[in-house]
């Protein structure tokens, strides 16, 4: 710490609205602060790590970014501590004067339909964490022996899970993928893939770059349906289409006029169907579709129309939610933490001092990596605004290292990342494969810290 009286804050989450968090509290002039980014993983950056599909290099840039704020003299990472297990909130109030949450949404939303739980039927995000090489993820945990997977959802996730299933393992050699999920992918039998949405064209959540990069593919066709795309310019769906649903529409017109190349696999992009069952009696061995329509008022309804689909796995990608955090109130319906301007509020509505929210578990699951960054420093606005208060409720401050050792956790710390960060360096090295590959699992990057 800079300064002998610090405000002492812990942010719990090290993804970006965490590190937003920190890097804003740090830019202010008005108080000074000493961070703590407390996260139950070793590793920093959350979804920039274990959320962004590998081949998207260019986003993962934002690591670098984000590397700075860790870097700062007045914040600190503090890694394998996960709150509600390691620590409470009253253990975190003997160290500091405010906690920022800033978790993100770690699950996905359910489909809600007959077979949803039979293997073969799982949630994109386990698929996402997979392919990252999450610490929790067993590279057992997919075989991709099914030629034939659904993908339920038009949103960059879905987006990026099916460029994933499509691409050859040569093509995905050069990024972070951990080398044993590399060679599940490499022999995948995996040739159709089916990438399902509910709404029409102009209703599909993907951005243009996202849209751009799956029809780059080199190791797949795809193929859109015209008819479906049959969309009146002057018409008044397309009046009030958003600047970017005119551009993915444009996109998507210029696939569908294309011929399939005969390449190994191919990709379905297909609107208005919705899944109404995963069919199998063991596993998944089929989707039972039908077909939709907006009606006059807005509604999406069934027309009735149902179509089975040949697949042996189904992947839903319809959003993510957040998960409650033990002690902190939680809105179940939104998924979120209620807050006023940041400010967590009780279930009577009044104000918990000295606890705030950031990122998805304050807004849901809405915007890019870069929204967090204005989501954050309204937070922290918020919180400056508090400091007198907080400060004159201040009691006796001990170390939080002490709290800790009093709670038995062992905690982790960036020079620790760093150890993790040089091995992966090593390991894409010795592989040959660009410049990092991930470790996998709990024992690898213990291993790589000296534990």
């Amino acid at each position: 710490m800079t300064t002998p009286d610090p405000l002492r804050v812990a942010v719990i989450g090290s993804g970006p609205a965490g590190i937003y968090t920190a890097d804003a509290l740090t830019r202010q002039n008005r108080e000074a602060v000493a961070v703590d980014i407390l996260d139950r993983l070793p590793t920093p950056y959350g979804l920039v790590r274990y959320g962004v599909a590998p081949d998207h290099t260019t986003i993962k840039g934002v690591a670098r970014a984000l590397r700075r704020v860790l870097e700062h003299p007045d914040v600190r990472f503090v890694g394998g501590v996960e709150f509600g297990r390691d620590v409470t909130r009253a253990d975190l109030a003997r160290a500091y004067d405010a906690v920022v949450y800033a978790t993100g949404a770690a699950v996905d939303r359910r489909l809600g339909i007959p077979g949803e739980d039979l293997p073969g039927s799982v949630a994109a995000t386990d698929f996402v964490n997979w392919y990252c090489g999450h610490p929790d993820a067993e590279v057992e945990r997919f075989l991709l022996d099914a030629e034939e997977v659904a993908v339920i959802g038009v949103g960059n996730v879905a987006l990026d899970v099916t460029r994933i299933l499509a691409k050859s393992a040569d093509e995905l050699r050069g990024t972070d993928i951990p080398q044993p999920m590399l060679d599940v992918l490499a022999a995948s039998k995996v040739r159709r893939i089916h990438l399902l949405g509910r709404r029409g064209p102009t209703q599909a959540k993907f951005t243009a770059n996202e849209l751009r990069d799956l029809g780059d593919l080199g190791n797949a066709d795809v193929v859109v349906r015209p008819e479906q795309l049959d969309i009146d310019p002057s018409g008044e769906e397309m009046l009030h289409a958003a600047r970017a649903a005119r551009t993915n529409l444009k996109i998507l017109k210029e696939w569908a006029a294309r011929e399939p190349a005969d390449r190994p696999r191919r990709v379905d992009v297909r609107f208005w169907v919705r899944p109404t069952a995963v069919l199998g009696e063991h596993s998944v061995s089929g989707l039972e579709v039908e077909r939709t329509e907006l009606a006059e008022d807005g509604r999406l309804v069934g027309t009735g129309e149902r179509e089975r689909l040949p697949v042996g796995m189904v992947l839903r990608s319809v959003g993510y939610a957040s998960v409650p955090l033990p002690g902190v109130p939680f809105d179940a319906a939104g998924r979120t933490v209620p807050h006023a301007e940041g400010r967590v509020l009780d279930p009577g509505g009044g104000v918990r001092r000295g606890d705030y929210v950031a990122g998805w578990l304050k807004r849901g699951a809405t915007g890019v990596i870069g929204t967090n960054k204005s989501d954050a420093a309204a937070t922290v606005r918020a919180l400056l605004d508090d400091a007198p208060e907080l400060r004159a409720r201040r009691g006796e401050r001990v170390p939080v290292e002490r709290v800790l050792a009093e709670a038995g956790a062992r905690a982790t710390d960036y020079r620790d990342w760093l150890a993790i960060d040089a091995a992966e360096a090593g390991r894409a090295a010795d592989l040959g494969r660009g410049e990092r590959v991930k470790l996998l699992g709990w024992d690898e990057l213990f291993e790589a810290i000296g534990r």
